[in-house]
């Protein structure tokens, strides 16, 4: 008999609360596992599709199992193929759930449930004395980081190692540049561009200033004023003869910010952009509503999109699961991230916020994460 399995559903478009009730198990591919949660985290992306319902990832069928972050224990591992050479089970592992994808929308591979499918290019073993509440926080984080810095058609830096180097690896004069540093994203793209031997400027509120130094930004630049940030970094990058090495941009007015900085120093003309300026949860449910917020987006999205090109900057949006489809996430998750756990050589961060056990809780997951949190990742554990 398949273990009882049960998940916290989106039912509906624009279904609140979710819907806690039994689901199907559903065994692993060749190159799959099943995953026994022991944590789930929530993103800025679940409550955005809840709220906002079908004016994002409209791909989506309901019923539908939502969530990105996991980690537990295997309990299956698919056969003749690749997991079978990394994967036992009672692997204690931390992994992308992509079932938000395009190229999947399958509730089996949401996170949201007791049992989730994962990938196994996008899964990472974790050491016995890390927790799965913490470990849980990674997954988002890491991916869209990842992919922003990694994938050829974006920042295209160079991958870090999978084995212990020089610790003072890094390349003269090249400065990687992350708004948004103590952000889950934030946190992760500082860390994994140090790890590839890159200098890191960032910037943080002031309360977060030592938080991102920690982690390895070498300087730190408070972005409630976006113009004293932008001058400050540029000056920074002017200094020494460094070469930017391209930016990720996170939060809104990141993007702009962002062009401005890498427009003005030499090196990668390429701005990595994970935020919108649309928040979904406030979109209004009627049509005529929803379309002024949507032209307002459009044409954000066009003069953006020609400023930065007149400063010869090229952007992309960062689909977080491309990690999944592409050689990124065996490098990252199989690779670099699994043996620098291992080590104790990777923080993970940021901090858990633990609201609850049980799939009952995510709801109230979802909601407190849609108020707002700072260098903390909202978390419900279901052991």
């Amino acid at each position: 008999m398949p273990p009882l399995n049960r998940a916290a559903y989106l039912a509906t478009t624009r279904g609140i609360p979710l819907e806690v009730r039994p689901a199907p198990y559903t065994p692993p591919g060749p190159d799959e596992v099943v995953v026994k949660n022991g944590a789930i985290a929530v993103n800025p992306v679940d409550y955005g599709k809840q709220r906002g319902g079908d004016h994002m990832l409209s791909w989506i069928k309901y019923p539908f199992v939502l969530g990105s972050d996991v980690a537990g224990e295997v309990v299956e591992v698919g056969k003749g193929g690749r997991a079978a050479t990394l994967f036992k089970p009672g692997d204690r592992v931390v992994g992308h759930a992509v079932g938000l994808d395009r190229r999947s929308g399958k509730p089996s591979e949401g996170a949201f449930q007791l049992y989730t499918v994962l990938r196994s290019n996008v899964v990472a073993k974790i050491p016995d004395d890390l927790s799965y509440e913490r470990a849980c926080v990674l997954p988002m984080g890491v991916s869209t980081a990842a992919v922003g810095l990694f994938l050829e058609d974006f920042n295209a830096l160079r991958y870090p190692p999978s084995t212990k180097q020089d610790e003072n690896r890094t390349a003269a004069g090249t400065t990687f540049v992350v708004w948004g540093g103590s952000t889950s994203v934030g946190s992760n793209a500082i860390q994994l561009a140090r790890a590839a031997g890159y200098e890191v400027f960032a910037t943080a509120s002031p309360r977060n200033f030592a938080y991102v130094r920690a982690l390895g930004a070498a300087r730190v630049f408070d972005y409630a004023d976006a113009g004293a940030a932008t001058r400050g970094l540029v000056a920074a990058l002017r200094e020494g003869g460094r070469s930017c090495a391209g930016a990720i941009a996170i939060g809104t007015g990141s993007l702009e910010a962002c062009v401005d900085v890498v427009a003005a120093v030499p090196g990668r003309r390429f701005v990595a952009q994970t935020s919108v300026p649309i928040t979904p949860a406030a979109l209004p449910s009627g049509a005529l509503g929803t379309a002024s917020v949507m032209l307002g987006y459009a044409w954000w999205n066009l003069t953006t999109g020609i400023r930065s090109r007149l400063r010869g900057v090229e952007t992309k949006f960062i689909w977080a699961s491309d990690v999944a489809a592409t050689e990124v996430g065996e490098r990252v998750y199989n690779g670099f991230l699994q043996d620098a756990l291992a080590r104790g050589e990777y923080q993970v961060k940021p901090d858990p916020l633990v609201v609850g056990n049980g799939l009952e809780h995510i709801q109230e997951a979802l909601d407190t994460n849609m108020r707002g949190v700072s260098a903390t990742k909202v978390v419900v554990t279901l052991e």
